[in-house]
């Protein structure tokens, strides 16, 4: 059972037009050639795709089957062509990537001098917003974004996830005491979000479940903020990893509550609308920065 991508073709084409002459224009053949063609295509199967009358064609329970597949492979061959064919050219034009400021400093811009020597005819532009964003509105082509993702019409790509950290500054855990336990964190200033709730339950086990609501003493909308803050001894705060992490290699943030942490880590997405014009320089981009996560 030989079956090649001409014969995924040519069975998508016939769905999607409807009609074997539609197909066949789309395909550049003949009408009959592509009734043949389907016909082949069944005896290699060795069963029937479609119920054909003289005024309608039908998926078989067998032929919906298949042509998920179908659609699944010849996407896959697709992706891997264009994989290739980016290692070959040299990708070029305005790229414009938004993310919220902690990853664009601490995860984008540390890697961008080597991204514009392997690609120097990307034009980019940086910019960083803290809350989700139209993409078309804002000019944007790769939004990058911390957990939950809400929009279905996008595209996304996982690109890495993060652990977060209950932390505190050594002065500030000198001048007011090292919490034991979750329920010590009442007695403390903490620093949290303004306008994201989510970002104000902390992974913290605690006799009410695996989530610790807390109601921040200051807030802050941009994690980068709130990260200066507990640098500056103003409170506890709770942090991913990827913009803590050489303060706490540094000792300038010191972990707490370690034992009650649930370990849980923010998922981080690439979101961005399929465009072939742009799907060339969206990819290098997102392999390479990928790489560096």
């Amino acid at each position: 059972m030989d079956i090649n991508s001409d014969d995924l073709k040519t069975f998508i084409t016939v769905i999607d037009s409807g009609t074997l002459s539609a197909a066949s224009v789309h395909l550049g053949q003949t009408t009959s050639g592509v009734s043949r063609a389907l016909s082949r295509l069944e005896d290699k199967l060795a069963t029937s795709l479609l119920t054909r009358t003289t005024r309608r064609m039908e998926l078989t329970e067998e032929g919906h089957l298949f042509l998920e597949r179908a659609r699944a492979i010849l996407g896959a061959m697709e992706e891997a062509e264009e994989s290739i064919r980016i290692r070959r050219q040299k990708p070029a034009g305005r790229l414009c990537v938004d993310a919220a400021s902690p990853f664009m400093l601490h995860c984008v811009v540390p890697h961008m001098a080597e991204f514009r020597a392997l690609y120097p005819e990307i034009k980019l532009e940086l910019s960083s917003n803290d809350q989700i964003t139209d993409l078309i509105e804002h000019r944007t082509d790769i939004a990058i974004r911390i957990g939950t993702l809400t929009d279905s019409t996008l595209h996304a790509r996982a690109l890495t996830s993060s652990p977060l950290h209950v932390l505190a500054s050594p002065d500030y855990l000198r001048r007011h005491g090292t919490p034991e336990t979750p329920q010590d964190l009442a007695r403390h200033s903490l620093i949290g979000f303004a306008q994201y709730e989510q970002g104000n339950n902390w992974p913290l086990r605690h006799a009410a479940g695996n989530s610790l609501p807390i109601t921040p003493s200051i807030a802050a909308s941009s994690g980068e903020t709130l990260r200066q803050l507990a640098l500056t001894g103003q409170g506890v705060v709770c942090l991913a990893d990827f913009m803590t992490r050489a303060d706490i290699a540094a000792g300038r943030l010191v972990p707490i509550l370690v034992d009650a942490n649930t370990g849980y880590c923010q998922q981080i997405h690439a979101v961005y609308y399929r465009n072939t014009q742009l799907a060339q320089r969206i990819s290098c981009f997102l392999e390479f920065l990928q790489q560096k996560l």
